[in-house]
Order: structure tokens, then C-alpha cells, then sequence
């Protein structure tokens, strides 16, 4: 068995490290066993402007999450399970028929829990002259020796910084140290691809794009965030401040989500962000509500 298939036996693949021998068919608090499961893929023009390019990035939807956020717009996908079990060859299958369509990268969304199962699946359409890049899009609750596997691999890491405080972390998606961790994952991430490199297509090749959601009443601590990106990361990291913030799963049973947040909520987050140094800012419309990415 791989190195990384072993980490399924006593599942450490994420900082959960629920323990479970997913080999055998248990599930931790991902729900997810031996194989992993897939809701949806195909070209996707929706994702941020450095993965679209003109023939759109290939996206691959993996079902279930190692996180709980109860305000998660996917969450009949990452809560409610919804998707399928595949196997090692549908999922190269998968990923050689993105690449068939022109896509410019295989996009893998919520990766963290069933990194295994894609390295796995990797091995078949490498051989058969799988070249697009890899884009980990994941919610930022990664684990280093994980994240170590993946180097050389992955070129382009796409994580979340969805808190700065750990009390609000344990709140509204069940991790008190998602702060700690999520901060590890992406010095580590930075480390392995450096800044965003960007091709004269407007096409990423490689590097670090991180994605903020910016929550009513300022709980997910912007000034924390873009601050350690500045200081600790890269004044050139790729940040989306995103402001498509909506009421959805579970948020209306708690009254501090109850709310969109306002314009000025936003323009104060972007504020912040250029206060603290960093300087890639560009300006996209959103369907829903604004969505600006730093560049």
C-alpha cells in the first residue's frame, strides 16, 4: 500500500485525525470511506479569472468535507453527501475527459479528505499523458504531512482563510483551531509554489490564491487574516475577498449570520487589505453581490 493510502488505515489524512480504518469501509467525520465520492465535474466558468482562461477549468466536486460550516453554500454537496463513490479509474477517467474538453487545469474542490484516493486515481491518466495542472481548492483545514506528499504535484493551491478567531471557528464550523492550522497549511502551501504566477493568456501556472468570504459583523477577523498574509506569507499573495455571503443550511438558527452583509461591511474588508500591504487588487461583478479578487 502507498504512503498515502496508509494514512487511511488509522485516518490522519486531515488534522481530524478521526483514527478510523477507512480501508476497511469506516467513516469519520468526513463520511467518507475507501473510495472517494464525486457529486459533480465538467468545465466550470465561474471559478476565480486566473483558473478560467477561455476554455474554462475543470472542475472535479467531491461529496463531503472535513469541515461542518453551517453557513456553507454547498452544503447539500459537502454536508448532505450528495455524489457518488468512484473509483480509481472513473476518477482518471474524470480527469482525462476535462483535459479532452480543452479545460486548463483539473480543479479539485474539497480535496483534503480524500487526497489518497486522488493520488491513487493519478497514477492511470498520467500514463496515459494527463498534462493539466493541478488546482487544490480546498477549505484550509489541511495537514502538513499531507500537504508534504503533495509537493511537486500540485501547482497551483487554492485554499480558504475562513477565520481569524478560534472561538468563532468552533462555532460556525465545529474546529476551534482552524486559525492554527489553516495558517500552517497555507506557509506550507506558499512555500511549495510561491506567489501566483500568472500566464500573458491570464491562465495560473502556479502558486498560492487564497479566498476569503467576508461574514456579517466582521467574524471571520479580516484584519488578521490580510495582516498575516502580508507579514507572514507574501505583500503579492492572490487574495479573493468575496462578498456572495447568503443565508443558507444552517445559518438562520444563528442570529449573528442572520443578515447579508452591507456595502460598507465590504468596502471596510477591502480597506484592510490594502492598509495592511497587499497589492494585487482587481475588481470582478459577481451574480451574487460583489466579488472582488486581489490581484
Amino acid at each position: 500500500m502507498s504512503t498515502s493510502l496508509s494514512l487511511l488505515e488509522r485516518c490522519c489524512v486531515c488534522l481530524r485525525s478521526c483514527g478510523v480504518n477507512r480501508v476497511a469501509g469506516d467513516v469519520g467525520k468526513c463520511h467518507t470511506g475507501r473510495e472517494a465520492l464525486v457529486s459533480s465535474y465538467g468545465p466550470h466558468f465561474d471559478e476565480e479569472v486566473p483558473l478560467v482562461g477561455r476554455y474554462g477549468s475543470g472542475i472535479i466536486f467531491f461529496s463531503n468535507c472535513n469541515l461542518t460550516c453551517l453557513f456553507c453554500q454547498n452544503y447539500p454537496i459537502s454536508q448532505l453527501g450528495e455524489g457518488r463513490e468512484v473509483s480509481k479509474r472513473e476518477l482518471a477517467y474524470i480527469m482525462l475527459s476535462l483535459q479532452a474538453k480543452g479545460c486548463h487545469n483539473i480543479n479539485l474542490v474539497s480535496p483534503s479528505h480524500v487526497v489518497p484516493q486522488i493520488l491513487e486515481a493519478l497514477e492511470l491518466p498520467v500514463e496515459s499523458g494527463l498534462h493539466l495542472r493541478l488546482v487544490y481548492n480546498s477549505g484550509g483545514y489541511d495537514s502538513l504531512e499531507t500537504l508534504s506528499i503533495l509537493e511537486g504535484i500540485v501547482e497551483v493551491y487554492m485554499p480558504d482563510m475562513k477565520y481569524d478567531d478560534e472561538k468563532i471557528a468552533g462555532e460556525l464550523s465545529g474546529i476551534a483551531n482552524y486559525p492554527e492550522v489553516s495558517k500552517a497549511a497555507i506557509k506550507e502551501m506558499h512555500r511549495q509554489t510561491g506567489d501566483l504566477e500568472i500566464s500573458r493568456e491570464g491562465v495560473a501556472q502556479r502558486g498560492l490564491l487564497v479566498c476569503y468570504l467576508v461574514l456579517p459583523d466582521c467574524l471571520a477577523g479580516t484584519e488578521g487574516i490580510v495582516n498575516f498574509l502580508n507579514r507572514e506569507i507574501s505583500r503579492d499573495t492572490y487574495l479573493n475577498i468575496m462578498a456572495q455571503y447568503y443565508l443558507c443550511h444552517k445559518a438562520f438558527q444563528i442570529p449573528s449570520l442572520g443578515w447579508r452583509i452591507s456595502s460598507v461591511e465590504f468596502q471596510e474588508a477591502l480597506s484592510l487589505a490594502h492598509r495592511a500591504g497587499l497589492r494585487r487588487l482587481d475588481k470582478i461583478h459577481a451574480t451574487e453581490g460583489l466579488l472582488l479578487c486581489l490581484k
